[in-house]
């Protein structure tokens, strides 16, 4: 799969833009503060339903404008075109796939997928575990089709739990059965997918960073019982606080190094190696087991790394032989090779080249 057209309205300072992009490079450059990250930004907004810069679709809206609109041509492998639209207002973000409106904006993930790596890449190390949470569940949606379903179900479940335990009189317990089993199957799901993930990930944080460090699925609730019994005995904290408080929800991905929390012991520079890791692993793994073709986003990538570390991270993206977006302050940018498409952005508006 990969993106083919892209037309945006109102996302930050881009007023109007349309872009054609080839299957493989396409460079966009211009100075800083021209509106290079919001065409990736807008990118990113067709495959997973949000920016990677906030979870508050709103604060993309152009000021004076009191909406935004993405579409795009999803091509995908089979020949056959996908339209996506988005369209964010102060309420809501309302998702399109053909014409269809869509119940989740999880579904817009197998549809077209996409990953960026950008200055705050780090967070995916250094914040909660909902990061990589999400991390996570993005590669298992394309790995299981039918993990989108059972996610869904699941939230569902967990949000009728929650307002039962907010209801003097209400039984919660009528929630739990059917919320244990999707929850257990979810964790199953994800555990599957970080088992095949373990290979690239050796090989990519090692050839990138030179770190020997570890991905530890925590599931959410102890090891030692099923998701029955913990939500059986978290009940009376759940009751006293009217919130679900084990589950895949709760889920983590520890990353650490020497049995340390990579957090506390990396520096900045190394959390973003090993963020870079994570996600050029899971592109890896995607490729090999469902075939399709990513769309990787770069935000200016020659700023963030040191000369050593930059060669390595360009031959680990060179293999991956996906999309590529990448933004560059110089027009002359061939960190990737000469490019298909190249766009110039000034003050928010995006000239073909």
């Amino acid at each position: 799969m990969s993106l083919t057209e892209i037309s945006i309205a109102h996302v930050r300072c881009l007023t109007e833009a349309e872009l054609h992009l080839p299957p493989k490079l396409t460079l966009i450059f211009g100075a800083n503060g021209s509106g290079k990250t919001s065409i990736l930004e807008a990118v990113f907004l067709l495959g997973r339903g949000r920016s990677f810069r906030t979870r508050n679709n709103s604060r993309l809206i152009t000021h004076d404008k009191n909406y935004l609109r993405v579409i795009g041509q999803v091509e995908q492998a089979t020949g056959v075109t996908d339209t996506v639209g988005i369209e964010v207002n102060f309420e809501r973000t309302v998702a399109r796939i053909s014409g269809r409106d869509v119940g989740s904006l999880a579904e817009l993930s197998p549809l077209f997928a996409v990953q960026a790596i950008e200055p705050g890449v780090h967070r995916l190390v250094e914040e909660g575990g909902h990061r990589r949470r999400r991390w996570l569940d993005w590669a298992v949606f394309h790995v299981e089709p039918r993990f989108v379903e059972t996610w869904l179900q699941y939230t569902r479940a967990l949000k009728q739990r929650n307002a039962a335990l907010k209801l003097p009189g209400s039984d919660a317990t009528v929630w739990e059965p059917e919320l244990a089993r999707l929850g257990e199957l979810i964790t199953e799901s994800r555990q599957n997918l970080l088992t095949r993930l373990m290979p690239y990930w050796r090989e990519t944080v090692i050839s990138l960073s030179g770190l020997e460090v570890d991905l530890q699925y925590q599931r959410g609730w102890s090891q030692d019982q099923p998701l029955s019994r913990a939500l059986a005995a978290s009940r009376p904290r759940d009751l006293a606080r009217q919130l679900t408080h084990v589950g895949p929800h709760r889920a983590d991905v520890a990353v650490r190094l020497h049995g340390q929390p990579a957090r506390e012991v990396l520096s900045r520079g190394q959390q973003k190696l090993v963020a870079a890791a994570m996600t050029l692993a899971q592109l890896e793994l995607l490729k090999e087991a469902t075939a399709l073709t990513p769309t990787l986003l770069l935000d200016d990538p020659a700023a963030e790394l040191d000369g050593e570390h930059l060669e390595r991270f360009l031959s680990q993206v060179t293999h991956l032989r996906c999309q590529l977006v990448v933004t560059s302050l110089h027009a002359e940018s061939r960190l990737f090779g000469a490019p298909e498409r190249t766009f110039r952005v000034e003050e928010g508006r995006v000239h073909p080249v």
